[in-house]
This record gives C-alpha cells, structure tokens and sequence, in this order.
C-alpha cells in the first residue's frame, strides 16, 4: 500500500471502483480488464495494483458497496415507517432493490470468482457487508410483523437471500437469450425486477398478515 492519508487511499479506493462500475453498465464481468479500469481513472494503470491485486478484488469492493446502498434503503424504510401492511412491506421491499440492478447482476453471474481470487481481508470486509444486510432485512420484519418468531425470521430470510441470486437472469436478457427462448417454444412472463420480487415478498409474508 502506497504511503499516504487515510482518506486519500479511500478516495482512490473509490475512483477505482466507479471506474469498475461505470464499465460494468455496458460490457461483462470477463470482458473488463486493469488496464479498461485504469484507463477511467486519473492515475496510472499500475498504481491500481496498489490497491487491489486482481480485478475480482475490485468487483467484490463494488458488490460490497452496493450492499452498503441496499442496507442504507433498508435501514431509512425502518425508521420512516411506524409499521407497514404485507403489501406495503413488499412494495416498498421491491422498489429498494429494483435500484440495486448492479448487485443482482454480481451476485447472480460473478460471486464465486470474485471471492475465490480475493485476498481474505478482502473477503471478510464483503462478508460484512454481507452479514449487516442479513441483520438489517431481520430488523425490518421484526419491527413491522412482531407475530413474526425468531424462527419465522430465519426461514424468511434463508429464502429471500437465495431467492436474489436468480432476480437477475430472470429479469435480464439479451436479444440473443429472447431468441433462443422463442425457438425453444418458451412461453417468457417479462417480469421485472420489481414484479418478481414484489409477488415473492409477498406470499412469503402472507401468513404473518396483521
């Protein structure tokens, strides 16, 4: 690690992985290379491995961020909100994560690559991150639906976590994957982020209607 501030290794930190994410908008996960990465920031494409060793170690710095965005949302719904119905809660559930695109996109097509060529403090730092969502989601179904138990919770979310890993590819697909879709004779929904997750939300937490 380069000698410097605090601050100014976390603002590089940062530059680099709005680098990462502005690319990832429009091209793949093994498409983006150091060198495109570091042609968007304002430092030399070397200086990056100051910071991360590998391209997955900056990937998994964005997911970890966008989970840090997730819980931020999640968090104000539970302060601004006395309590919310089953519809209300899935609602506002399923306009949270519909901003939240990128991280559906990691969590569903890169996570084991990412974590696999990641430094352990790396690691850990995301699984944090990870871990506070897991926490933060729990909080919200304990404040809004107190008839909830301790096991209800879990079950709740040991479903809805594995549940995101597939938002996306359900959600998502290129000209080429409707094509083949067609030609197999699949009869496609098109649903949308915040259909799917809305409707799952919500038969999920039916039984615990107030």
């Amino acid at each position: 690690m380069p000698k410097g501030s605090e601050e100014l290794t976390n603002a590089r930190k940062k530059e680099i992985v709005s680098a990462c994410a502005s690319l990832y908008e429009t091209m793949g996960f093994k498409d983006i290379t150091i060198r495109d990465i570091g042609a968007k920031t304002s430092f030399t494409r070397t200086s990056i491995y100051n910071y991360f060793q590998t391209k997955e170690e900056i990937f998994l710095a964005l997911l970890k961020e966008e989970h840090e965005a997730w819980s931020e949302d999640m968090e104000e719904l539970t302060l601004q909100n006395v309590s919310l119905t089953v519809e209300e809660f899935a609602d506002r559930m399923a306009r949270i994560l519909e901003k939240r695109k990128c991280m559906l996109k990691l969590m569903s097509m890169n996570i084991y690559d990412m974590e696999v060529n990641s430094r352990l403090e790396n690691l850990v730092d995301f699984k944090k991150a990870y871990a506070n969502a897991l926490q933060v989601v729990s909080c919200c179904l304990e404040k809004f639906f107190p008839n909830m138990n301790e096991d209800n919770i879990q079950e709740f979310v040991y479903a809805f976590f594995p549940f995101l890993f597939g938002v996306y590819p359900y959600t998502s697909h290129t000209d080429k994957q409707l094509e083949a879709m067609k030609l197999a004779n699949i009869n496609y929904p098109g649903y949308s982020i915040y259909e799917i997750t809305r409707s799952f939300i919500a038969k999920m937490m039916k039984p615990f209607e107030q």
